[in-house]
């Protein structure tokens, strides 16, 4: 039997991609994500007139064309999530806005509900403005999903700040928040390194399951970081050689390939990287770290080396380069199997704002193990 699954802030499909790493039969009820576009309209009136419409695909054309009438951006996230799992979106229902989503044209119908809002709100480098963030409330109306759905289980995605913030008063608001679901919750803060990935990107996790049963975060399956950053290097595995096997793990072929000169630091661009910062902000600037740093939105951006990763092309020649978008999804879990269709720039955004896939694999494998999806 098929497992259904639902995902809002769907991105490029991390938990799609676990359970496609996992071998396990799923089909996606629906997936939401407006690609960071912005529209200007008055979000309660025109959510009234979605509601009175009779069916989801009538009320997925209307924000469509809403969002047509709006903006000319393209919605690049639909682009490379569709793209992907076409086979597994079978009744197309992709959504442009999860506050014009009604949540209860789906109740009783999906198994697993994923999502992690926007993260900006609560980052140790954006604003930390939080909840009075309109991002921030888009939570909100995560849990009004949850609610309207009812799933079996859910889970939630979002930056480690988010229970700093504010001096722990937002989590506060959050948590009672998720409680007052009438789930079991559980949460904690993990890092991708104890899950295979050579990549220190520490973020917040939430289950909640609809029966009586408790998830235990202690009880994932660490693995012992076998592999470094230069592993998934393409200069060690070239395209194609960074696949999975039969149990879902990562094979890496050591069949090396050439990286394009256009991925290396002009002198200019090298002379602002290796600077360590100002007095307020330090961090000091290393190349070809074993462990990756936290993969950004922006690593396309070239950040300063203290904060991005870089490696040497050749250190007599002073010659760097950043990752390559595919490096990048593959830091995040992402085999060569996942198909980069967006441009470079695009591509860094949509894998430096996913979840890592192998930090779900076994938040998946626990759930199974429960019998909490059944």
């Amino acid at each position: 039997m098929k497992l259904k699954l639902a995902t809002v802030f769907s991105g490029i499909g991390a938990i799609e991609f676990a359970l496609r790493r996992l071998h396990i039969d799923y089909e996606v009820v629906f997936a939401c994500d407006n690609g960071e576009r912005d529209i200007d309209i008055e979000t309660k009136k025109e959510f009234k007139i979605v509601k009175k419409l009779s069916n989801p695909l009538e009320k997925k054309n209307y924000v469509d064309e809403l969002y047509r009438q709006k903006t000319r951006k393209a919605n690049f996230m639909q682009k490379s999530y569709e793209h992907n799992y076409k086979k597994e979106l079978k009744n197309g229902y992709f959504f442009q806005d999860i506050s014009l989503l009604d949540g209860t044209d789906f109740r009783d119908k999906v198994d697993l509900f994923v999502g992690g809002s926007p993260c900006q709100s609560f980052s140790s480098i954006g604003l930390q403005v939080g909840l009075d963030d309109p991002r921030g409330n888009l939570f909100f109306e995560y849990l009004r999903l949850v609610k309207e759905i009812q799933p079996k289980v859910f889970i939630y995605e979002n930056v480690r700040h988010l229970k700093r913030h504010n001096k722990g008063n937002t989590w506060k608001i959050v948590e009672a928040a998720f409680k007052s679901l009438g789930y079991n919750i559980s949460s904690e803060i993990i890092n991708a390194a104890d899950f295979g990935i050579p990549q220190n990107r520490r973020r917040l996790f939430v289950v909640g399951i609809k029966k009586n049963i408790t998830f235990d975060f202690q009880k994932l399956g660490k693995k012992e970081l076998k592999y470094s950053l230069q592993d998934f290097l393409i200069n060690n595995s070239k395209e194609g050689c960074f696949t999975f096997n039969a149990n879902g793990d990562l094979v890496i072929k050591k069949n090396g390939g050439e990286v394009s000169t256009k991925y290396e630091l002009t002198p200019g661009v090298l002379n602002y990287v290796l600077q360590g910062g100002t007095k307020d902000f330090y961090q000091k600037p290393e190349m070809d770290l074993r462990i990756a740093r936290t993969l950004l939105k922006t690593m396309g951006n070239h950040h300063r080396a203290g904060i991005d990763n870089y490696i040497t092309v050749d250190e007599s020649a002073k010659k760097y380069r950043q990752l390559t978008e595919r490096e990048a999804h593959r830091l995040m879990g992402f085999t060569d199997d996942y198909e980069i269709v967006v441009s470079k720039n695009m591509a860094y955004q949509q894998a430096g704002n996913s979840i890592v896939v192998d930090v779900l694999m076994e938040i998946i494998k626990q759930l199974i193990q429960l019998g909490a999806l059944e």
